[in-house]
């Protein structure tokens, strides 16, 4: 492996890992306030909180990892 691949999978690794974090901690906490609201909605008494969580983190990995292919083609492009 040379080093250009090196780089480029500790960019998706890392930004996937930031995505994990941020999607998992966004979407625990959305469903915390979800039922400590005033009103609770049908939807947030039917989600099961873990759910939503891995749901959240999925999608912080995909956010994550895209964001990183997308840098690394930027600046591909740009030398």
């Amino acid at each position: 492996m040379d080093r250009k691949s090196k780089r480029l999978l500790l960019l998706v690794v890392s930004c996937s890992i930031s995505g994990v974090i941020l999607g998992g901690t966004s979407a625990w906490a959305e469903s915390k306030m979800c039922l400590s609201a005033d009103s609770i909605s049908s939807e947030c008494l039917t989600k099961n909180p873990v759910e939503k969580t891995i749901q959240g983190m999925s999608t912080g990995l995909l956010a994550g990892a895209g964001a990183a292919f997308g840098a690394a083609w930027n600046l591909h492009h740009q030398d």
